[in-house]
């Protein structure tokens, strides 16, 4: 009856059970020995096709969902909520097969106490959002808490950025950054060469000698030499830094030395008052300022959302990166925009579309429900892999400012910003989100009551209270 060999001990003690039989009774029902129930039922053999049609005739049981449903489906779930930073390590899937076919009721316990978990974490983050709070919520994640750390810091990290443009500009003048970088590893005994590297690989170092990609775009090339800068000359900086933080575990303190050694990188790359002029000039056009800089487009998105330097403040921007799934990958802000800390951006979002235009800007004016308005600007950006077979990862930035700041942009040009008609309606989170007639909500909000009306039909199945 199946094509694989099916341990459903649990569901034959459960069957067992609600009828009031005993192992021998049952057994006999079955027309098995004791000895074979006692081994089925505690998964030491399968449950064979007599018995499975004796279970079907005798006791009504739904053989198809014994065979594949609801152990499988847990194991899923399971293997869902454990790979939450919450836990340090997943079990083996052998280890939650065996709890969803041994024990399913301390399975469906477990489900339901995570579940009871996250909808208190969100409504932890409704509160949040409605008190304005400042961050006091416990952090779960070390990867959560350097993301804290640089959004607190409004993404702009003063001492690390200075060096950086000191670095970049010596004289006061900007450097070349590839032939800086390159004359700066010199200095250290090391040398830098070009060659094929594995698809998806930048850089290789071995020893005093490093190898970078040949096929990786120069301007990823002159990143990560800089980023290797930051880590070879400026190590002190990077840990007084890090010190400053107070990072609660070692792992937080290394992603974030990483983070600040790629901060020095885009800084370098970018630096601070060459970068804040012309951006000024080209009214903040991403195509104009990568020309002119040797940066990508998402190096330049990214480099705007930290221009934050006390007396010499940019446009504050937000920055956010999502991939196919619309899961954020990505996130700055220094508006008063936030994003959600888990799941994706509302799905009225430009940003979403931008994958249906390759190569294209969208623009978007947009709403939140705190009534605050914003200039979005979209597009898909491609991160080819080298080689016809290597896979290409695919992303969606998008920048955004409040519509006070948008006359500084290029891409406002065109647009009615004092039309309130013209403005999307968008929210931060399904789950937090106070919009009662959204067509696009994915699920109902956690704070408000839903009503279930029999005598309408619309395109939500509930109504919110």
């Amino acid at each position: 009856m199946a094509s694989h060999k099916i341990y459903a001990g649990a569901s034959l003690r459960e069957t067992r059970m609600r009828h009031g039989l005993t192992q021998r009774v049952f057994a006999e029902r079955l027309g098995v020995s004791l000895p074979y129930l006692s081994q089925m039922e505690n998964n030491h053999r399968p449950v064979s096709a007599g018995v499975l049609l004796r279970l079907a005739s005798e006791f009504a049981v739904d053989v198809g969902a014994m065979a594949s449903g609801d152990a499988e489906r847990m194991v899923i779930d399971m293997a869902e909520a454990l790979a939450d930073p919450l836990f340090d390590a997943a079990p083996p899937l052998a280890d939650l097969r065996l709890a969803a076919a041994n024990a399913p009721g301390l399975a469906r316990a477990f489900l339901d106490l995570y579940r009871a978990h996250r909808e208190g974490q969100d409504r932890l983050a409704a509160l949040d959002e409605a008190l304005g709070a400042t961050g006091q919520n416990a952090v779960t994640s070390p990867w959560e808490e350097v993301r804290d750390f640089f959004h607190y810091c409004d993404n702009y990290i003063d001492a690390v950025d200075r060096a950086a443009e000191r670095f970049a500009c010596p004289e006061g003048r900007r450097a070349r950054p590839m032939a800086r970088a390159l004359a700066a590893l010199a200095d250290r005994g090391i040398t830098v060469e070009r060659g094929e590297l594995p698809s998806g690989a930048v850089f290789r170092r071995e020893g005093a000698r490093i190898t970078m990609n040949a096929s990786a775009e120069p301007a990823t090339q002159a990143f990560q030499l800089l980023h290797i800068v930051a880590r070879e000359t400026r190590g002190d900086l990077l840990d007084a830094t890090l010190d400053l933080a107070r990072f609660r575990s070692p792992a937080a303190r290394d992603i974030a030395r990483l983070g600040l050694a790629n901060y020095f990188a885009g800084a370098a790359l970018l630096p601070y008052r060459a970068f804040l002029a012309a951006a000024r000039a080209e009214r903040h056009d991403l195509e104009r300022l990568a020309y002119l800089f040797g940066a990508s487009l998402e190096q330049v998105v990214h480099r705007l959302s930290t221009m934050q330097r006390p007396g010499e403040k940019g446009v504050p921007f937000f920055f956010v990166r999502v991939d196919q799934a619309g899961t954020i990958t990505k996130r700055h802000s220094a508006t008063r925009l936030q994003f959600a800390r888990f799941g994706g951006a509302c799905p009225l979002w430009n940003v979403h579309r931008a994958f249906e235009t390759p190569g294209r800007f969208l623009r978007q004016l947009a709403q939140t429900p705190d009534g605050m308005r914003y200039l979005c600007l979209s597009r898909e950006i491609s991160k080819p892999g080298g080689a016809y077979r290597a896979p290409v990862r695919r992303f969606a930035i998008c920048l955004g400012c409040e519509v006070g700041h948008a006359r500084g942009m290029v891409y406002a040009d065109g647009l009615d910003l004092a039309n309130a008609a013209s403005y999307d309606q968008i929210g931060v989170s399904c789950r937090i989100c106070p919009r009662p007639d959204c067509h696009q909500r994915s699920v109902p909000p956690i704070d408000r009551d839903i009503l279930i009306p029999d005598d309408r039909s619309g395109p939500l199945p509930y109504a919110i209270g």
